[in-house]
């Protein structure tokens, strides 16, 4: 209660210090760092906006936050709010789609909504902003037909809104600033603003790694930052800082593209037609994402593929006696993960991920296997935890309640991020055998096809063994299942692959070894 009582105090002592400022416009008021419960919620909510200006009353401006390490964009599935309704510490104010799930955008203090900037169903850059927060009801009416300047634009990102400030400030800028060296410290570059730093200079638009740091190694304070801010020093915007590279590449290309410009020739283009109609239908994020790492996979990371068949009569007869006896009913994909599993266990040189930054491949003590499972807006690999350690049944469970809550959007981030091995079984499908791209950072995946009665030769027998039993000597029926492993050639070589599929084989022709 006394650290609530203390942090609320603090809020309305910046919420001063901001109108005080007494701001020209929305764009110059001074932005205060939002004060949050955890450093986690602040993490996954992005950073808020204080503002306040001689007509507005103080408000926060909410972006959209990433709630997720890979997350881009996202689409504001639903408003679980309204303009000028109430909401508390923890309510959700939306359901936002990002690239595995949609999850719930809570708040972190009590508020009003004072406006809503984005309809729902538009996909949403990250930090954009999505709403106005006001802390006091009569303050509602203040924001009825505002529109911030960043959303004027169309919608354009945040960075685009601030270049016209940034460009402004560097046409300002002394002639020898540019030459500016810059200051010797002790650490990387990357790691020489403190992050209290980092954030008071992106929120002004400036790259303050250009000051003298105060603090330990030569890195740049806070303290540093709002001190060159008030005393006017000049610090080279991050919009001028980031187009430098694109537009000395585009200058260096110009004379070439010039060189390459012909004659233009009409051409003629007879007209298509079609009686066919179709209607076109926009990617959700999550199959984007699936687009693009699998795209990345299979141009980065060296595919190889070993494949075995395996019979799968004695296990079929091991889940009809645990269905029949003990009232137990497993799937085959449920004997497939167990007996992958223990074979991870016995092979653990597979069970392993490849930092590509790094060039460093990490082996897990834990197993713990990815399923992939198809959704509606695609495909998702939730995470079966140590399932190494589990039977039979608890495996079972497992899939049964991730598989399900995967297919209506309510899987936790920490369940489907992660895993060292994968697996993806089409044969439920009818699917005799395919091929599966790796999902990094995992070294291998298994490609899993559905169980076909094949006519098998029986053994060979010499001629000369005359008391051979006739039965040895026909051809059999079996159940025969193709697996087939996609591994990083730059983890595990084809002799690894071989003794893990080898493993696996074993435990799924000799069922009673699962049980243990």
């Amino acid at each position: 209660g006394t650290l609530l009582a203390t942090m609320l105090v603090c809020r309305r002592i910046a919420a001063s210090a901001c109108r005080r400022a007494v701001p020209t416009s929305l764009t110059s008021a001074p932005r205060c760092s939002a004060p949050s419960v955890s450093a986690a919620a602040s993490s996954h909510l992005g950073q808020y906006r204080h503002m306040s200006s001689d007509d507005l009353p103080y408000h926060i401006v909410m972006p959209m936050p990433a709630l997720s390490p890979t997350m881009e964009a996202g689409t504001i599935a639903e408003w679980n709010v309204g303009e000028g309704d109430a909401f508390a510490a923890g309510d959700s104010v939306a359901e936002i789609e990002t690239d595995k799930a949609t999850m719930a955008f809570e708040a972190q203090d009590d508020g009003y909504v004072a406006k809503i900037l984005v309809e729902a169903g538009n996909e949403i850059a990250v930090n954009v902003p999505v709403m106005i927060t006001v802390e006091e009801e009569e303050d509602i009416a203040a924001f009825k037909d505002f529109v911030p300047p960043e959303v004027e634009a169309g919608g354009a990102a945040p960075a685009a809104a601030e270049e016209a400030p940034a460009a402004a400030a560097a046409a300002a800028a002394p002639p020898t600033a540019a030459a500016a060296a810059t200051p010797e410290r002790d650490v990387p570059l990357e790691f020489a603003l403190m992050p209290s730093a980092r954030s008071i200079s992106q929120s002004a638009g400036v790259d303050a790694t250009v000051l003298e740091g105060t603090g330990k190694g030569g890195r740049v304070t806070k303290g540093d930052v709002l001190k060159a801010l008030k005393d006017g020093v000049y610090m080279p915007p991050l919009a001028a800082k980031a187009a430098a590279a694109p537009a000395a590449a585009a200058q260096a290309a110009a004379p070439a593209a010039a060189a390459a410009v012909a004659t233009p020739v009409d051409v003629a283009i007879p007209p298509i037609t079609t009686d066919s109609t179709y209607e076109d239908v926009p990617n959700s994020n999550m199959r984007k994402i699936i687009a693009k790492r699998l795209t990345e996979s299979k141009s980065q990371v060296p595919h190889f593929y070993t494949t075995v068949q395996i019979e799968l009569d004695a296990a079929l007869a091991l889940r009809k006696q645990l269905a029949a006896n003990h009232d137990v009913k497993v799937s085959v994909n449920d004997l497939v993960i167990r007996s992958a599993a223990l074979a991870l266990r016995d092979v653990p040189e597979v069970n392993a991920t490849y930092n590509a930054k790094t060039n460093t491949v990490s082996i897990h003590d834990t197993v713990d296997i990815s399923v992939a499972v198809a959704t509606p807006t695609g495909l998702i690999t939730p995470i079966v935890p140590q399932t190494s350690m589990l039977g039979l049944s608890e495996i079972s469970a497992s899939v049964k309640d991730l598989a399900t809550r995967a297919r209506d959007g309510k899987l936790a981030p920490e369940e489907y991020q992660g895993g060292t091995f994968c697996i993806s079984n089409l044969g439920m499908f009818g699917i005799a055998e395919f091929s599966a791209v790796i999902n990094p950072p995992q070294a291998a995946i298994l490609a899993v096809g559905g169980g076909v009665k094949t006519v098998v030769p029986g053994e060979w027998i010499d001629n000369e063994e005359k008391n051979a039993s006739e039965a040895t000597r026909r051809p059999t029926v079996k159940t025969l299942m193709t697996a087939r492993l996609s591994a990083d050639r730059r983890v595990v070589d084809e002799a690894t692959a071989a003794l893990f599929l080898s493993a696996m084989n074993k435990y799924l022709a000799k069922p009673q070894l699962l049980m243990l």
